[in-house]
C-alpha cells in the first residue's frame, strides 16, 4: 500500500476543475478560505486504503470535493456540484505519479451549515490508481 499518488491526485482534480468551462468563475481551493464569501469549491479530505494485488501496488482514495455557498437556496450549489460532477465524470486525469485506473462518484450529501446561511453539499468520489 501507498500513500505515494495522493499529492499527484489533488493536483489533477484540481486543474480538471479550475480549467472546466462550466465552472468558469468559480474559485477551487485546497484549504478553507478564512471568511469566504460567496461561492466556492474545495477539494478536501481523504482516505486511502490498500488495492494492492498480485499485478502490483495499488491505492484506492475516497475523495470529498465540497461545494460551499452563502447563496438562498440551494439551486447555487447544486447546479455547481453537477459541473464538478460531470466535470471528473469525464476528465481524463494524468497523474504525475502512479495510474488512474478509474475515478468514479460515489455519493453527494447536501446541508445548511452556520445555523442555515450557508449551503455545504459534500461530493464523494473513488479513485482507483496503480502505482
Amino acid at each position: 500500500m501507498s500513500y505515494g499518488a495522493a499529492a499527484a491526485l489533488q493536483v489533477a482534480v484540481w486543474q480538471a476543475l479550475t480549467g472546466a468551462p462550466a465552472l468558469a468563475g468559480v474559485a477551487v481551493h485546497d484549504a478553507l478560505p478564512p471568511l469566504a464569501p460567496g461561492t466556492f469549491v474545495l477539494v478536501g479530505p481523504e482516505e486511502v486504503r490498500d488495492a494492492s494485488d498480485a499485478t502490483g501496488a495499488g491505492a484506492e482514495h475516497r475523495m470529498t470535493v465540497s461545494v460551499i455557498s452563502d447563496e438562498a437556496g440551494f439551486l447555487t450549489a447544486k447546479t455547481i456540484a453537477v459541473a464538478v460532477s460531470d466535470t471528473l465524470a469525464a476528465a481524463p486525469l494524468a497523474l504525475s505519479r502512479g495510474r488512474l485506473v478509474s475515478l468514479l462518484f460515489l455519493r453527494a450529501t447536501a446541508r445548511r451549515i452556520d445555523e442555515g446561511a450557508v449551503r455545504r453539499i459534500d461530493l464523494t468520489f473513488r479513485a482507483r490508481i496503480e502505482l
